[in-house]
C-alpha cells in the first residue's frame, strides 16, 4: 500500500506541473493584492471536484482590504469515513512584485528543462500544488482513512499575514479541536524540516527639528543631522553588540544565527514626489527611519526594544535639541516546534523513506505564517516543509524543480499516512 501511495503521486506528475503553472498565471501580487479572488475560486473549484467542501472567506477590515483588493482566503476540508485527527496544509497565494531582470514572462508559468518558472513558483505555489497532489493521492490510496484533511490558500503572507492566516486564526480555523497538525509548504528544501523562525520587531524612529530657509540653516534645526547621530550610534554600539550574539537555534543560513538589524528605509525633508520639478529650500524638521530587527530565542522583546531606546535616550540627554518618537509597526516572538512533535516525526519519516536519510532540522531567518498559528491559534504542532530553494524566492527567473515537487508530495503523502493512519501498510 505504501508503494501504491507513492505511485499515486508519481502518476500525477503532469497534473502537478499543470496545477503549478496555472497558479503562477494568477498575478496575485501583494501589494496591492491583485487576483486573490480568482485564484481562490480556482482552488475551491479544483478541490470541490475531488470531494472537498470549500469556502471563500474575506478578511474584512484587515490592512489593505478594500472592495477593489479584497483579502479573499480559501479553506477546503474533506472529512474521512470515521472521526480522527485533522491535518491542515496551509499555503499563501500572494507573491511579491516581479521586478526587473526576468528573461521570460514572470506570470506565464513556463515549463522548461525540468523546472516551472514564474513569480511564486518557488515561494510558494509549487508547494501549494504539491500539497494538493499529496492529499489527492493519499485519499485515492486510502479511501477509508480516519480523520480529516484541510487545505488552505491564504492572503497577505508577504506583508505579515494579517489578512490571511492571522484573520483565520482569530476565527478559530487554526485551533483545536478543529485542527491538530499544520504543515506549511514554504520552500525550505525537500529534505529539511523547518521548526520555526526568528523573532522580528519592525519600528519607525522619527527625529524632529525646526524648519527654516535652506540658505540659513543656522536658523533652524536639521532633523536629518539628528538621525545621522542615531545611525552613528547604531554603527558604533548596536551593530557590534548584535554581531557578537549567537543562538542555539539551527537557523539557516549560518549568518542568521546571530541578531541582525536592517535599516529598511529613511525619509527626511524634501519629499520624493517633486521630481522632475524643483526642490524646496527648507531645513527638514522631520526624519523617519524604519528598522527591521530580527532576534533570537535567547532574547526578550523587552530587551530588544530597550537597547534601542537606551541609545535614543542617551542622545536626548547629550545632544542639543535632540528629540525623537518611536512607533511599533510589528512584533513577532521567535517560534520553534519541538523536534519530538507528531508532525515533525511524521514528515521526518517521509523524508527518511523517500531520501534514505535523516532530515536536517532548521529555523527560518525570516518569519512566515507559523507565527499566527502559534500566537493566536495556540497550536504548536506546526512546521514548514515544502519543495523549492529558499534562495530563489523573490528573485528574477524564480523556479521550482518538477522532481523536487514530486518528491516533496511523496513526503507529504507519507506524513499524512503516519498522522492519520499511524503509518499502516
Amino acid at each position: 500500500m505504501k508503494e501504491r501511495l507513492l505511485e499515486a503521486v508519481e502518476r500525477r506528475t503532469d497534473d502537478l506541473v499543470a496545477l503549478t503553472a496555472d497558479l503562477i498565471r494568477f498575478p496575485t501580487v501583494n501589494p496591492p493584492g491583485d487576483a486573490y479572488r480568482p485564484c481562490a475560486e480556482y482552488l475551491a473549484a479544483r478541490l470541490r471536484r475531488f470531494g472537498f467542501e470549500a469556502e471563500l472567506i474575506r478578511a474584512e477590515g484587515t490592512p489593505g482590504d478594500t472592495d477593489r483588493y479584497p483579502r479573499v482566503n480559501m479553506v477546503a476540508r474533506f472529512d474521512g469515513r470515521v472521526p480522527g485527527q485533522t491535518v491542515h496544509f496551509n499555503s499563501h497565494i500572494d507573491v511579491v512584485e516581479a521586478g526587473e531582470g526576468w528573461t521570460m514572462d514572470p506570470f506565464a508559468g513556463v515549463v522548461k528543462d525540468g523546472r516551472v518558472y514564474g513569480r511564486g513558483a518557488c515561494d510558494m505555489k509549487g508547494g501549494l500544488a504539491a500539497s494538493i497532489i499529496a492529499a489527492e493521492a493519499f485519499m485515492e490510496t486510502f479511501p477509508d482513512f480516519p480523520g480529516a484533511i484541510e487545505i488552505s490558500g491564504t492572503a497577505d503572507e508577504e506583508s505579515g499575514g494579517f489578512g490571511g492566516v492571522g484573520y483565520l486564526a482569530e476565527k478559530g480555523y487554526f485551533s483545536k479541536p478543529r485542527v491538530d497538525h499544520v504543515i506549511i509548504p514554504e520552500p525550505l528544501n525537500k529534505d529539511r524540516i523547518c521548526l520555526g523562525h526568528r523573532g522580528v520587531w519592525w519600528a519607525e524612529i522619527e527625529t524632529t527639528g525646526e524648519i527654516a530657509h535652506g540658505s540659513m540653516p543656522f536658523l533652524g534645526d536639521c532633523a536629518v543631522r539628528h538621525m545621522g547621530a542615531v545611525l552613528a550610534a547604531f554603527e558604533e554600539e548596536l551593530f557590534p553588540a548584535l554581531d557578537a550574539r549567537r543562538t542555539t537555534m539551527p537557523v539557516v543560513p549560518p549568518g542568521a544565527r546571530r541578531s541582525t538589524l536592517n535599516l529598511n528605509s529613511i525619509h527626511g525633508g524634501q519629499t520624493e514626489d517633486f521630481r522632475p520639478g524643483l526642490p524646496s529650500p527648507n531645513v527638514p524638521d522631520s526624519c523617519r527611519l524604519t528598522i527591521d530587527r530580527r532576534f533570537l530565542l535567547e532574547e526578550t522583546i523587552e530587551d530588544v526594544k530597550g537597547e534601542v531606546a537606551s541609545i535614543l535616550d542617551r542622545l536626548k540627554r547629550d545632544r542639543k535639541n535632540f528629540d525623537y518618537a518611536i512607533r511599533d509597526i510589528m512584533e513577532v516572538q521567535p517560534t520553534m516546534t519541538d523536534r519530538d512533535a507528531p508532525v515533525v516525526r511524521a514528515v521526518a519519516q517521509g523524508i527518511m523513506e523517500i531520501f534514505d536519510r535523516e532530515p536536517d532540522y532548521v529555523i527560518s531567518p525570516g518569519t512566515y505564517d507559523q507565527k499566527h498559528i502559534f500566537r493566536i491559534g495556540r497550536l504548536y504542532d506546526c512546521i514548514a516543509y515544502g519543495p523549492g530553494i529558499l534562495d530563489l524566492a523573490h528573485r528574477p527567473d524564480e523556479w521550482v524543480g518538477i522532481e523536487d515537487m514530486v518528491q516533496s508530495a511523496k513526503v507529504m503523502a507519507t506524513g499524512l499516512n503516519v498522522l492519520l493512519r499511524g503509518g499502516a501498510d
